[in-house]
């Protein structure tokens, strides 16, 4: 963009809190566009939500620092009716005990991807010094784990009565050092310095360093979309059931891209691809319904100002803190109490009918939106083409219990 070109204003779907559309304007001052979909929140430097394209350029902050982050579901020739809730719990139990969930983890299966062609790609080379071998044996370890936070895998039950296994996460460790990496040496630090500064960097990838960066988080694209469908197809063979179908996307990205003729990077943080006839699978909470939806065919004009572009899920409305409250590291002491109980999640859940296994006070469903409301504000952008109940949701231990985190 020339220095005196102002930039269209960004396209923002659903209402939003004013901090939140502050980050957008000053994301928006650096782009060509921009676009904020109606799931969208506070983030570092880009809210959640955001979209965001650039000429020749990309933002390691901007894609963020769970690179790759995204979500996978598989619809299974299983059907739902054929379980009986004893056995539901059971597989609930069997997911929980087969897959590791929770910050830090190793994939312990004897049938862990470690050889995954990934691993002998020559981006690898791109990392620094020792901190290259050492990435490279974590992230074999960690290949096929689901990690901390809002990650899941879900059983749910579409309107057939099929039963759709959902699982959400990102490239785990791989990913984070990566941001890490790339923002320390684009402020001149080393790449392995502690602490680095969440600030927007813009990246020519027609440098080394842009070039490099644009390397590896492809890299960590693979490794996600490889973590995923591994434990996805995992949680299907221990449901006993086929696999029928996948939908699968990332949702903290940068892609090349071509709109209105023009190319573009264009990256997206917490938002979900959804050209004409693209599907994807958007969750809503471990309490509410998620959807299988696919890009409108029409082409429209709000499609074109969305880049594209949708939901990711129903978008939180509480911060992690102000939900569960602030609890002392090691200890998990409380020091002071969130706006959700655990009375308040479990009343939740039970009247839902959904089997928990972990999640915290921070993942309850009061921290969210509630999604069929994100998605009427998102419009006419997408077609739903399923509505999944969900039966069992499988998250990593409330923080306080977390074995890496004590």
């Amino acid at each position: 963009m020339d220095e005196h070109e102002v930039p269209p204003a960004p396209k923002i779907f659903g209402t939003h809190d004013p901090k939140t559309l502050a980050q957008l304007r000053d994301v928006a001052s650096r782009a060509e566009r921009a676009a904020l979909m109606a799931d969208g929140h506070l983030g570092y430097v880009m809210p959640i939500g955001g979209v965001a394209a650039y000429r020749n350029k990309v933002s390691p902050v901007g894609v963020g620092f769970d690179i790759a982050c995204g979500n996978a579901a598989i619809r299974t020739d299983v059907r739902a009716d054929s379980y009986l809730a004893a056995e539901w719990d059971a597989l609930a139990d069997e997911i929980s005990s087969t897959i590791s969930f929770g910050i830090g983890q190793r994939n312990e299966g004897d049938d862990a991807p470690v050889d995954h062609p990934l691993f002998a790609s020559d981006a690898w080379d791109l990392i620094p010094g020792r901190a290259r071998d050492q990435l490279w044996t974590r992230a074999r370890s960690q290949l096929g784990t689901v990690g901390g936070g809002n990650h899941y895998v879900d059983l749910l039950e579409d309107e057939e009565g099929f039963v759709w296994v959902g699982v959400h996460f990102g490239s785990r460790g791989l990913g984070h050092t990566i941001a890490s990496g790339f923002l320390n040496l684009s402020q001149g630090r080393s790449w392995q310095h502690r602490g680095a500064k969440e600030t927007e960097v813009l990246l020519d990838l027609s440098d080394p360093m842009g070039h490099d960066y644009w390397q590896l988080m492809s890299l960590a694209g693979e490794y996600a979309y490889a973590g995923r469908e591994w434990v996805a197809r995992k949680v299907v063979a221990l449901l006993g059931g086929r696999e029928e179908e996948l939908v699968h996307n990332h949702h903290n990205f940068a892609w090349l891209e071509e709109h209105d003729g023009e190319k573009y990077v264009v990256i997206r943080k917490g938002a979900t691809p959804a050209f004409p006839g693209q599907k994807g699978f958007i969750g809503g909470s471990m309490g509410d319904d998620a959807v299988i939806v696919q890009g409108a065919a029409d082409d429209s004009e709000e499609q074109r100002a969305a880049m594209y572009s949708t939901v990711h899920g129903a978008g939180r409305v509480m911060s992690r803190t102000e939900a569960a409250g602030k609890r002392r590291w090691k200890t998990g002491e409380i020091i002071r109490p969130g706006r959700v109980s655990p009375e308040m999640m479990q009343d939740w859940i039970t009247r839902e009918g959904v089997i928990l296994r972990g999640g915290g006070l921070d993942e309850s469903p009061h921290a969210y939106r509630r999604l069929p409301e994100v998605l009427t504000a998102q419009g006419a952008t997408i077609d739903i083409l399923h509505r999944l109940r969900p039966i069992v949701v499988v998250m990593a231990p409330d923080r306080s219990h977390d074995p890496y985190r004590s």
